[in-house]
């Protein structure tokens, strides 16, 4: 971690320490909603800007300009280290990331060797560049959990019902288990190079991973971000686990070992506290929808989430999900101020 960060609000509230104002980032909250963005990314392609150091700072430090957050999130996509390593993938504007060839056989877990920092130069540097210019204002890295990169790379894009991944873990869990090995190995690597060059935090995404019942994510997931979170440990960062639709896994994210539960907008903060179980602070939970209505609705429902983060021993306010594309700006401006000016 870097040393200015480590009495910040966001650091000290995911180490469950006292704050003087509730903390506040949003997921996505570099991005489509954002015109100076949109402009920037006009004609660069996704995977092009997230291999280039110079346009990763600036879309980082967009919304930290913008909002005054406490804390900034690396600009990427999950699939980065994958694409890094050479498989043959690309994201396609309006569908996400698409995987020319699934993996669906063990002959295809070949294309998925360890990744090196030498794969991400870019990756470093844009880490370094952007810790002197965040100062005091913590950098959170990121990567995709094992279950949801290989969800995409299984399906060969998104998927509603995530049919050929449970067949595979249903039918196939040697197969299963090697492909989750493998992406736990690339992962832990992507996830310790982006600390060791700066980032104060560290956030995993399983977005997919709700999709899964609980008796089955302790058989076939548990293990694997068990085994990460057990990797990052020596590095000193607070490690965040996220996922969508978990609300039946909350227990369980909280067993995996992060310090900090990320939750959505589908279970209330205080009794998403009871699921998780003590030892852990939480991160959520306002739904991004909120932001589309009127501002008297988006500050009653804000303070209500404030209200029930109490019950948490640590709270990060974040949104349940990333922020929409359509969402205005200066509510989130507005929304940041409200979260800063109410009492703790």
């Amino acid at each position: 971690m870097h040393p200015d960060t480590a009495d910040s609000p966001f650091i000290r509230a995911c180490h469950r320490l006292p704050v003087p104002h509730t903390p506040v980032w949003y997921m996505r909250q570099a991005g489509r909603s954002l015109p100076e963005y949109r402009a920037l990314r006009a004609d660069v392609p996704m995977l092009e800007a997230c291999a280039t150091p110079d346009l990763i700072v600036e879309i980082t430090m967009q919304p930290v300009r913008r909002y005054g957050v406490d804390a900034a999130i690396f600009f990427s996509d999950i699939v980065v280290p994958l694409k890094a390593i050479g498989v043959d993938l690309d994201i396609k504007p309006g569908v996400g990331p698409v995987v020319d060839t699934p993996i669906r056989d063990e002959a295809a877990l070949r294309v998925l060797r360890p990744l090196t920092p030498d794969d991400v130069p870019y990756v470093t540097e844009a880490v370094q560049s952007l810790v002197k210019e965040l100062g005091p204002t913590p950098l959170i890295g990121f990567a995709g959990a094992p279950f949801t990169l290989a969800s995409y790379l299984i399906e060969g894009g998104p998927s509603k019902n995530h049919d050929h991944t449970k067949a595979m873990m249903y039918g196939e869990p040697a197969l299963w288990h090697a492909l989750m090995e493998r992406l736990t190995v690339i992962t832990l690597s992507y996830l310790r190079l982006q600390a060791e060059a700066g980032a104060s935090a560290l956030q995993l995404f399983d977005s997919w991973v709700g999709a899964v019942a609980p008796a089955d994510y302790r058989e076939f997931v548990l293990p694997y971000t068990s085994r990460l979170f057990a990797g990052l440990a020596d590095l000193n960062v607070p490690r965040i686990h996220f996922g969508v639709g978990t609300g039946e896994l909350l227990g369980l994210l909280g067993e995996a070992g992060a310090d900090v539960v990320g939750v959505d907008w589908r279970v209330p903060l205080d009794e998403a506290a009871r699921r998780v179980g003590p030892g852990k602070a939480l991160q959520g939970n306002l739904d991004p929808a909120v932001l589309l209505a009127p501002w008297d609705v988006a500050e009653r429902r804000a303070r209500d989430v404030l209200a029930r983060g109490r019950a948490a021993e640590g709270h990060v306010f974040n949104l349940g999900h990333g922020v929409l594309p359509t969402t205005d700006p200066d509510q989130l401006a507005r929304l940041t101020g409200l979260i800063h000016e109410t009492a703790v």
